[in-house]
C-alpha cells in the first residue's frame, strides 16, 4: 500500500475495461504492466481467482490476460486486478442472448439518434448529469447515493463520464465511505496519466470536499467552469488512506457550440470507443478510442470564423518585427518575446541595416540574420551567378569542414546550401559564404527559452534531527540551477551538510539531519525566476494523539490502557501508583508503532490504582485510573426477588464517560430465582427527533412537566453495533464505536414473578470538537498578520483546551503547523511569512479527547509591507505662489508595487499638514500651486501601495514662498569659447545653459542683425537655449551673439561659427620652361579656399602613352615647381590639386598640351671590346630538399639554378611530366624555381624532379615529398625568400645574357 503523503503511482500501462457479453460467450480482460516479472493477482468480490475450468490465466512478458469461459448470470459482478500497490477494478455485465450487441467491438453510433442501443446502455451517464443543461452546465453525478457500495474498494460512488458544451460547466463527484476510517482520506484528481489537477486550480477548475457526519460519507467534487475543447480527455480520481488505495477513470467530452449557420462537419469523422455501448475508460490517455479529424477542417470555409484571440499564435519572426518597429518599441518587443541580450541584438540589427553593394558573384545573398530554436535545424541558402564556382563556408572566420551529420553541404544548380542540424548555443555565431574574393555574411541566433519554475518549493516545518528534502520542478531537463540559503549560495564544498540531486526536471536539496541553524529561507534560482520556501526547525516535542482513559471493570475482567503518540520510536515506562510495573503472566506491555498498550487480565481489587505512562526523553506523563466494580452476591432461598448487584445501590444515576469511537461495555451482575428477565431501555427527550425503532409505553411519565417529557426506547438487539447479551447471572450491554447518539440515561430493569429491580446508568460520550469556522485575517503587514476565529459550535462534551494554527501557500497542498503549544486565545499574530506570496490559514480545536477536523481555509491574503520613504527630496524652484519639488523613488517598494505619492505641506511651527493635491501622483516631481506669498512652509512626501502609506521624507529647512531675483548669467561651455568648425552639410546644434530668475528673455543675432530664414531655428527653455541648423552652408559662417536680459540686467556671449568646404582647383596652370630632363610649372591659387587655410598642393605627372598619374610633390606650398627626372623622348601631362583641412579639391588644374622631352644632338660612339663568351651549362646553386607537409594546405618546392642561355625548366613526379596538370603551378623568377601544389592529399606524395636544359647541357635535382593527414593547421604558403634563406644583399646581378642567383 502507498505510504501516507506520497503520490501513488500506477503499475499498469494498460488497464482492463468493463465489458458486456452475451450468455454463453467468453469474456476476456487484458492488463499490461510497466515492467515484466511483476506478480499480478485477479480477484472477484475480494477473493483471489486461480486457474480452473472456469477461469483461464495467462501471462506473457508485461501482458496479463483473464478469460472467463461460458459466461452466465452468476459471473456478473465486480472484478479487480492487483499489481504491487496498484489496484484496478472493472465490471462484467451479462446480457441475454437476444439483447446482446451483434458486434462486440466498438462501433460508431449517431450521437443524436433517439432510442439507440448506445443510449440505453449509457443511461446512467446521460441521466445523472452527462448531458448538458440548458444553462450550459452539467453535473457528473447526482447528490444522492444512487450507486451501490463498492465491495472491494473505498468508493461509495464513483465519478461518471460526462459531456458538456464548450463554455458550459460540469461537476464530477466521488463519495468515499468514512465509517471505518480514523483519518480523512487523501483524494487526488489527475488528467491523463500524470497531470495533477491540484496545481491547476484557478478560474476554470475548483476542487471541493465535505463530510456528512450523519451518513459518515466524504464527498469530493471536481468543478470545471467555462469548458474548452482542450479540457476533453481521460481523467482519474485516486483515493488513499493509511493502508488502502483505490482509483477510478472517467472521461470528459466537450462539444463545440454550433451556431445557426455553422455546419458541424466533424461529427461525421468522430468515432467513440464503447464496449457494447457501455462506459468508456481511457486509462489516462486523453484521446483513447477517439478518431477526430477536426484538425483537418480548421481552414474549411464552412466553419464560422473564431475569435483570433482564442487561436494559438503563429511563429513570429522577431528580427522582422525589430526591423519594422521604431526604436522606442524595442524594449517592449524584447520583453514580450523573451529576449535577454537586447543590446547584442540591436548591435547586429544595426549591421543588418547597412545597404550592400551589388555583387557580381551572388545572385541571391544570405539574409542578414536567421533565428532558430535550440535543438532544431536550419538551412542557409545562396544563389551564385556562376553555377561552377566553388564556395567556402566560414564560421566566425574559420572554414567549416565536413564532419559527421552536423554540417551538410548541398549543391543544386547555382544554389549552395549549408544545413546545420541539432542547433546548440555553440552554433550562435557569424557565418560567411566566400566565392573567390567576394563574400556574404549573416548572423545565426539560437534561441534558448528561459528555464521556468513549474512546481515551486514548499514551506516545511521539521523537528531537530529529522530529514529535510526540498523539491522543485523546472521547465527544462538538466537545467543549471542555484540553491541559496538566506541569499547566500550553497556550494558543492558544503556537501557534508547539504546534498544536491537532479532527477530529470526535478531538483532536490536534502538535509539529512536538521539543526536549529538550518532554519531560514531557501531559494532555487534559474534563468527565468526563482522559488522561495521557509524552513522552520523546532525542538523535538512529543504530541499525544490519544491519551489513556479511566476504566471501570468488574472482577475477572480484562483492563486495557492504550495511548498513541506522534513518534513511533519513542519508548516508555508504565507506572502503578508511581512505581514501575513489571510485566508478568497477568500484566502485559506492548508497543506497536505509535501505540503503547498495557493489558491487565483477571482484574482483582488490588489492581485498582492510578496508572501512568511516561515516555522516555520527554517531560510528559499520561495518567488514568482503574476503578474496580465490586459485585455483591447475597445467597437467598428460592423464590428470590431479582436484584441488580452494583456499587450504586441508591437510585442516583452514575455517569459513565466513554470516548467516541471506543467500545462501551456495561456488565451488570444480576440474581434472582427464577431467573429474571432483563430489559434495557434508553430514555430520550420527547421533543427531540426519536430514532426509528420499537418503544415502550411511557404512561408512567405523563405527569411530568412539558419541559421534561421522556420516552423510552427498548434495546433488544443481540447482534450489531448496539447489542444486549444476557446470561443467568449477568447482563452485558455493548456499544461498538460509541457515537454522540449513544449518550443518555439507560434504564436496566430485571423482573421475575417474585418482583423487580431497576437501576439508571448515565452514559456520556465525549468526542473531539467540531471544526471551527473559517478564520478571519486582519492587520496584514510585510511578513505578519493577525488571525481571529470563533470557538467551535460543539466542544465534544469536554472544554476546549486550545487551538492549533496552520498555514500554506495558496497554490500548495502542504499545510505547515505554526504552534506546538496550544493557543488559549481566539487570535494569534502569525509571523515569518514571505512578502508577495499568497497564503491561507486554518485552525484546529483541541480538547482532552483530541484534535478536531480543520476549519475551512481562510480567504487568501498576501503579506505586503508599505514602501520606504522617498529619497533626495529637494526644492527645484520657488516663485511667489508656487514651489517645485522633486524626489527619487523609495529604495524598497515591496511586493505591493507602488501606487503613487502624496505631497503635503504645513506652516513652520504648525503641526497641521495640508494635502498639496487630491489623490496620488505617479511622477517624482510636482509643482505646488496657490501658496501664500511669503509663507514659510515645510513639505513632505509619502509613497503609497496596497499596504498603505510609507514613512514620509520632509524638507530639512522651511521654504519661503517668494520669487528670488537672480542675475542673468550665460554658462558658455568650454568647447564653444573657441571657433566652432563644421563641414558643409553637417548639422549644427549649439546648447548654452543659463541662469536667471524670473525667466530671462533670450535674443540671438548674427553680425549685429537678427536671425532670419527657416534654416536657422532657436529653441528656448527655462534653463537653456539652443541654436540649431539642420544642414550647414558657407553662408552660415560668422559671429553669433546671444543676449540674456532680465529687466535692466543682461549678459552677452559671442560664438564664432566657421563652415568649411573643399577648395576649388588651382587656376591658370602653365609650363614655363622645359630643359634636359626637367620641366618648370607655374599656377595661381584657387579662387575659393573653402573658408579655411590651404594646406598646400599636390603635383602629379602622367606619361602620354599610359596616362597613369604619379605623384611628384605632396603638401607643396609654393605656386611654382620644377619636375625632374623625366624620360627623354616621352610626352607628359601635369595636374595640380589644392588641399585644406577638409581634403583635396574635387577637380585638378591640368595642362592642356603634353610637354615633350627632346633628345640631345651629341652622338656617342661606343668603344670596341673583345666579345666574351658567357655561355654556361645549367647548374643548381640550391637543390630541392625533402619535405613533409599536411594534407589540405598548399605546399611549395623551391630550388635555384643558373645557366646561359636561360635554361628550359621541367618538373616531374615519379617520372610523369607535371606541365599539363592544373593542380600544379610553376614559377621562375631571377633563377628561383618554385612548384606550388594546391591542397595536396596523401596521393600527392612521392619523388619530385626539377630538370634544367639549354644548349650547353642539362642538370636536374630531386626530393621526396611526404603528405601527412592531420587536422593541425600549418601555413598555407611558404615565401620563397624564407624557404631559401635569401635577402636582397645575397642577389648577384647578371652580366650580359647570363642570369644567375648567388646563394650564401
Amino acid at each position: 500500500m502507498p505510504e501516507p503523503g506520497k503520490k501513488p503511482v500506477s503499475a499498469f500501462n494498460k488497464k482492463p475495461r468493463s465489458v458486456e457479453v452475451a450468455t454463453g460467450s467468453p469474456a476476456v480482460f487484458e492488463a499490461e504492466t510497466e515492467r515484466a516479472g511483476v506478480k499480478v493477482r485477479w480477484q472477484r468480490a475480494g477473493s483471489d481467482i486461480s486457474a480452473s475450468d472456469k477461469y483461464g490465466l495467462a501471462a506473457e512478458g508485461t501482458r496479463h490476460t483473464l478469460t472467463v469461459r461460458d459466461v452466465g448470470s452468476a459471473d456478473q459482478g465486480s472484478y479487480a486486478v492487483i499489481a504491487g500497490s496498484s489496484k484496478v477494478k472493472f465490471d462484467l455485465k451479462v446480457l441475454e442472448a437476444g439483447k446482446a450487441e451483434p458486434v462486440p467491438g466498438p462501433a460508431p453510433a449517431p450521437a443524436e439518434a433517439p432510442g439507440a442501443p448506445g443510449e440505453a446502455l449509457a443511461s446512467a451517464t446521460e441521466v445523472e448529469g452527462g448531458s448538458p443543461t440548458p444553462e450550459g452546465s452539467s453535473s457528473a453525478a447526482p447528490d444522492g447515493p444512487s450507486v451501490p457500495d463498492d465491495p472491494i474498494g473505498l468508493f461509495v460512488m464513483r465519478p461518471q463520464d460526462g459531456e458538456v458544451t464548450a463554455g458550459g460547466s460540469i461537476t464530477f463527484s466521488a463519495r468515499v465511505a468514512g465509517a471505518s476510517l480514523l483519518k480523512p482520506p487523501v483524494v487526488k484528481w489527475f488528467k491523463g496519466k500524470w497531470v495533477d489537477l491540484s496545481s491547476k486550480v484557478g478560474q476554470h477548475l475548483q476542487l471541493h470536499d465535505s463530510y456528512d457526519r450523519t451518513s459518515k460519507v466524504y464527498l469530493f467534487e471536481l468543478h470545471i467552469t467555462d469548458a474548452q475543447a482542450t479540457f476533453a480527455g481521460g481523467y482519474r480520481c485516486e483515493v488513499s488512506t493509511k493502508d488502502k488505495f483505490d482509483s477510478c477513470n472517467f472521461n470528459l467530452t466537450v462539444h463545440e457550440a454550433i451556431g445557426p449557420g455553422d455546419v458541424d462537419l466533424r461529427s461525421a469523422f468522430r468515432r467513440t470507443s464503447l464496449a457494447g455501448g457501455g462506459r468508456r475508460i481511457s486509462d489516462g490517455h486523453e484521446d483513447a478510442g477517439t478518431l477526430d479529424f477536426s484538425s483537418l477542417l480548421r481552414k474549411s470555409s464552412f466553419r464560422t470564423p473564431r475569435d483570433s484571440r482564442l487561436e494559438a499564435p503563429a511563429e513570429e519572426d522577431v528580427w522582422e518585427i525589430l526591423r519594422q518597429a521604431p526604436p522606442s518599441e524595442y524594449e517592449r518587443i524584447a520583453f514580450q518575446h523573451g529576449i535577454t541580450d537586447l543590446r547584442g541584438m540591436l548591435k547586429r540589427l544595426k549591421g543588418m541595416r547597412r545597404e550592400e553593394k551589388k555583387s557580381t558573384a551572388f545572385q541571391k545573398k544570405l539574409q542578414p540574420a536567421y533565428q532558430v530554436s535550440k535543438g532544431h535545424k536550419i538551412r542557409l541558402t545562396v544563389e551564385l551567378a556562376d553555377s561552377d564556382a566553388e564556395v567556402k563556408w566560414l564560421k566566425n572566420g574559420q572554414e567549416i569542414q565536413m564532419s559527421g551529420s552536423k554540417y551538410i553541404f548541398e549543391s543544386v544548380g547555382a544554389k549552395r546550401m549549408l544545413t546545420i542540424s541539432q542547433c546548440s548555443l555553440a552554433d550562435d555565431a557569424a557565418y560567411q559564404c566566400v566565392v573567390g574574393s567576394e563574400k556574404c555574411s549573416t548572423e545565426l541566433f539560437v534561441k534558448e527559452p528561459p528555464v521556468l519554475i513549474t512546481c515551486p518549493l514548499e514551506d516545511q516545518l521539521v523537528m531537530v534531527g529529522q530529514r529535510v528534502e526540498f523539491e522543485c520542478e523546472v521547465s527544462e531537463e538538466g537545467a543549471q540551477v542555484k540553491w541559496l540559503k538566506d541569499g547566500v549560495e550553497l556550494t558543492r564544498e558544503e556537501t557534508f551538510k547539504y546534498r544536491f540531486k537532479k532527477d530529470g526536471q526535478r531538483h532536490h536539496l536534502i538535509i539529512n539531519e536538521a539543526t536549529l541553524e538550518d532554519a531560514g529561507r531557501y531559494a532555487l534560482r534559474t534563468s527565468g525566476g526563482q522559488a522561495l520556501a521557509e524552513l522552520i526547525v523546532q525542538e523535538k516535542k512529543l504530541e499525544v494523539y490519544q491519551s489513556i482513559a479511566d476504566l471501570t471493570v468488574g472482577s475477572k475482567d480484562q483492563a486495557v490502557f492504550k495511548c498513541e503518540v506522534s513518534d513511533e520510536n519513542v519508548r516508555g515506562v508504565w507506572l502503578k501508583n508511581g512505581k514501575e510495573l513489571v510485566p508478568d503472566s497477568r500484566i502485559k506491555v506492548s508497543h506497536i508503532g505509535r501505540v503503547h498498550r498495557l493489558t491487565v487480565d483477571d482484574v482483582t481489587p488490588a489492581d485498582e490504582a492510578d496508572y501512568s505512562f511516561v515516555p522516555e526523553g520527554f517531560a510528559c506523563n499520561l495518567s488514568a485510573k482503574l476503578h474496580f466494580m465490586e459485585v455483591k452476591i447475597d445467597f437467598v432461598p428460592r423464590q428470590e426477588p431479582p436484584k441488580i448487584h452494583l456499587d450504586c445501590p441508591g437510585r442516583v444515576p452514575d455517569t459513565i464517560v466513554v470516548v467516541a469511537g471506543n467500545k462501551l461495555r456495561l456488565d451488570v451482575p444480576i440474581s434472582g430465582d427464577p431467573a429474571p428477565t432483563v430489559i434495557w431501555q434508553k430514555t430520550i427527550t420527547k421533543g427531540n427527533k426519536v430514532p426509528a425503532g420499537p418503544a415502550l409505553d411511557a404512561s408512567g411519565d405523563s405527569g411530568a412537566s412539558d419541559e421534561w417529557v421522556f420516552d423510552k426506547k427498548l434495546l433488544c438487539e443481540t447482534e450489531g453495533r448496539v447489542r444486549v447479551e444476557t446470561t443467568k447471572d449477568r447482563s452485558i450491554f455493548t456499544v461498538e464505536g460509541a457515537e454522540k447518539e449513544d449518550e443518555g440515561v439507560y434504564v436496566v430493569t430485571v423482573k421475575n414473578p417474585v418482583g423487580e429491580d431497576q437501576v439508571n446508568l448515565t452514559v456520556k460520550v465525549i468526542d473531539v470538537p467540531d471544526a471551527p469556522a473559517a478564520p478571519e485575517i486582519s492587520n496584514v503587514g510585510e511578513d505578519s498578520c493577525t488571525v481571529r476565529w470563533e470557538p467551535p459550535a460543539y466542544d465534544g462534551g469536554q472544554p476546549v483546551l486550545g487551538y492549533i494554527l496552520e498555514r500554506k501557500k495558496k497554490k500548495s497542498y502542504r499545510w505547515m503547523r505554526l504552534n506546538f503549544d496550544l493557543l488559549r486565545e481566539l487570535s494569534h499574530e502569525a509571523r515569518c511569512m514571505i512578502e508577495g506570496v499568497v497564503y491561507e490559514m486554518r485552525v484546529y480545536a483541541v480538547n482532552a479527547v483530541g484534535m478536531s477536523r480543520p476549519s475551512p481555509a481562510s480567504q487568501p491574503f498576501m503579506p505586503v509591507g508599505p514602501p520606504s520613504e522617498p529619497s533626495h527630496l529637494a526644492v527645484e524652484d520657488v516663485s511667489d505662489t508656487t514651489v517645485s519639488l522633486k524626489w527619487r523613488p523609495p529604495e524598497r517598494t515591496g511586493a505591493g508595487g507602488l501606487d503613487g505619492y502624496s505631497v503635503e505641506y504645513c506652516r513652520d511651527g504648525c503641526s497641521e499638514w495640508v494635502a498639496a493635491l487630491q489623490g496620488l501622483t505617479e511622477h517624482t516631481s510636482l509643482l505646488v500651486k496657490d501658496l501664500p506669498t511669503g509663507a514659510r512652509l515645510l513639505f513632505r512626501v509619502r509613497a503609497h501601495n496596497v499596504a498603505g502609506p510609507g514613512a514620509p521624507v520632509t524638507t530639512k529647512e522651511p521654504v519661503t514662498v517668494q520669487e528670488i531675483l537672480q542675475r542673468p548669467r550665460l554658462q558658455l561651455p568650454r568647447h564653444l569659447r573657441q571657433t566652432i568648425q563644421k563641414k558643409v552639410g553637417e548639422p549644427v546644434n549649439l546648447l548654452i545653459p543659463f541662469q536667471g530668475k524670473p525667466r530671462p528673455q533670450v535674443t540671438w543675432t548674427k553680425e549685429g542683425q537678427p536671425l532670419a530664414g527657416e534654416e536657422v531655428s532657436i529653441r528656448n527653455s527655462p534653463t537653456d537655449t539652443i541654436l540649431f541648423i539642420r544642414a550647414a552652408h558657407l553662408a552660415h559662417s560668422g559671429t553669433y551673439q546671444v543676449t540674456l536680459r532680465i529687466e535692466s540686467m543682461e549678459d552677452k556671449a559671442e560664438l564664432v561659427l566657421q563652415v568649411v568646404d573643399k577648395p576649388s582647383p588651382p587656376q591658370d596652370i602653365r609650363v614655363i620652361e622645359a630643359w634636359g630632363f626637367n620641366v618648370a610649372l607655374e599656377w595661381k591659387p584657387p579662387q575659393d579656399d573653402g573658408n579655411t587655410e590651404l594646406w598646400g598642393y599636390t603635383v602629379q605627372k602622367a606619361d602620354k602613352k599610359s596616362m597613369e598619374w604619379f605623384t611628384v610633390l605632396e603638401h607643396y606650398r609654393r605656386t611654382y615647381c620644377v619636375v625632374s627626372e623625366l624620360i627623354i623622348g616621352n610626352g607628359y601631362y601635369f595636374r595640380v590639386f589644392s588641399h585644406n583641412m577638409v581634403g583635396p579639391s574635387d577637380r585638378a588644374a591640368t595642362t592642356k598640351e603634353p610637354v615633350f622631352i627632346p633628345r640631345p644632338g651629341i652622338m656617342y660612339e661606343s668603344p670596341n671590346y673583345k666579345a666574351l663568351d658567357f655561355s654556361e651549362a645549367p647548374s643548381f646553386t640550391r637543390p630541392l630538399v625533402n619535405r613533409s607537409v599536411i594534407a589540405g594546405y598548399n605546399a611549395t618546392l623551391c630550388c635555384a639554378v643558373r645557366g646561359s642561355p636561360k635554361p628550359k625548366i621541367s618538373w616531374f613526379k615519379n617520372g610523369l611530366d607535371l606541365g599539363k596538370d592544373a593542380r600544379f603551378r610553376m614559377f621562375s623568377k631571377q633563377g628561383v624555381l618554385t612548384l606550388e601544389i594546391r591542397k595536396p592529399c596523401p596521393f600527392d606524395g612521392g619523388v619530385y624532379v626539377c630538370r634544367a636544359t639549354n644548349l650547353q647541357g642539362e642538370a636536374q635535382c630531386e626530393c621526396r615529398l611526404e603528405v601527412r593527414a592531420s587536422a593541425a593547421m600549418l601555413p598555407a604558403d611558404i615565401e620563397v625568400g624564407t624557404e631559401l634563406g635569401l635577402s636582397p644583399h645575397h642577389q648577384v646581378p647578371g652580366r650580359g645574357s647570363l642570369w644567375s642567383l648567388g646563394l650564401s
